[in-house]
């Protein structure tokens, strides 16, 4: 801030205050009485037949009024409001004088110590052992809810394009090493667009062959002609049988488990225009000590699943 704008403050500040206490002083005064009758005037304003009396404020109001003033004296003293002015407060945080920013990051670092020796104690403990601690349950719910449920929804039922983490179909695994790798590093998958290569009757073969292989209604000629489009193109990815694999997080197309839905339509739309699904990585907002009690609930998720 330039030294113009701290002294346009101050001055607009100061202003503000003494005309405002000129005004509550002005309106402190006894009662003005008529000179025959006695009875109070009034201020002219009247409705419905009520009117106005010209009295001053109750003395216990303009005692609170004025102790406001006091009170804003002596906060603009000790602590920065007017412009570049800092306040005489004597208190430091980590040798720094006293602003809201300084004292928010010195809390914010006590508190990151105080977890940290926690968070440590946990990191020790193997994933599958952390995942029956309840106390430690318990923490990695809280650092899920705030991290993860916006996508994966706040059971970890998932949503469409987001995967369920409560059953045991994992596109990239579910082992807790994976698991741990996952959040981590974070994941991209690419399913390509397939429309221009195949055509639209081709798109609409080799959805009837994918709903085939999971059992589902489907049309027998075209799934026929879309097996083999399949074998041509797909099977690098999702395999011969239609399974996936981990290593590149193609889904298994055999099951009931879809990610983006299982209707036609959206099926046609899948490799019609292909799919771009990203998992961000997590290794700077959370660090590993977190990371590894996260993952330790993302895996207890799953463990009561069928």
């Amino acid at each position: 801030m330039s030294t113009f704008w701290s002294l346009w403050i101050i001055v607009l500040t100061l202003t503000n205050l003494a005309l405002l206490f000129w005004l509550l002083m002005a309106n402190r005064r006894r009662e003005i009485k008529g000179p025959e009758t006695g009875e109070v005037k009034t201020t002219g304003h009247e409705y419905d037949g009520i009117e106005e009396y010209d009295n001053p404020l109750p003395r216990w109001w303009f005692y609170m009024f004025l102790g406001t003033f006091i009170f804003a004296i002596g906060y603009l003293i000790i602590y920065p409001g007017l412009g570049l002015y800092k306040g005489v407060s004597i208190k430091e945080y980590d040798g720094k004088t006293w602003t809201a920013v300084n004292e928010l990051r010195h809390d914010q670092r006590l508190a990151e110590e105080i977890y940290q020796q926690t968070y440590a104690t946990f990191a020790k403990m193997p994933i599958p052992e952390l995942a029956n601690n309840q106390d430690a349950m318990k923490m990695g719910q809280r650092l899920f809810q705030d991290n993860c449920a916006l996508c994966h929804g706040s059971d970890g039922g998932g949503n469409t394009g987001f995967p369920n983490l409560t059953d045991r179909d994992w596109l990239w695994g579910g082992e807790p090493r994976l698991i741990l790798e996952t959040i981590t590093h974070g994941r991209k998958a690419l399913m390509p667009a397939w429309g221009k290569t195949l055509g639209e009757e081709g798109v609409v073969n080799v959805t009837e062959f994918v709903l085939s292989l999971s059992g589902a209604q489907h049309n027998t000629e075209k799934a026929a002609l879309g097996s083999k489009i399949f074998a041509a193109n797909c099977v690098a990815c999702h395999g011969v049988e239609g399974k996936g694999t981990y290593q590149n997080g193609a889904p298994n197309l055999t099951d009931n488990v879809w990610l983006y839905g299982s209707k036609p339509e959206i099926i046609r739309q899948t490799i019609r225009d292909g799919r771009n699904g990203q998992m961000p990585a997590q290794l700077e907002n959370l660090k590993e000590d977190k990371i590894h009690l996260l993952a330790a609930y993302v895996y207890s998720l799953s463990l009561d699943s069928n």
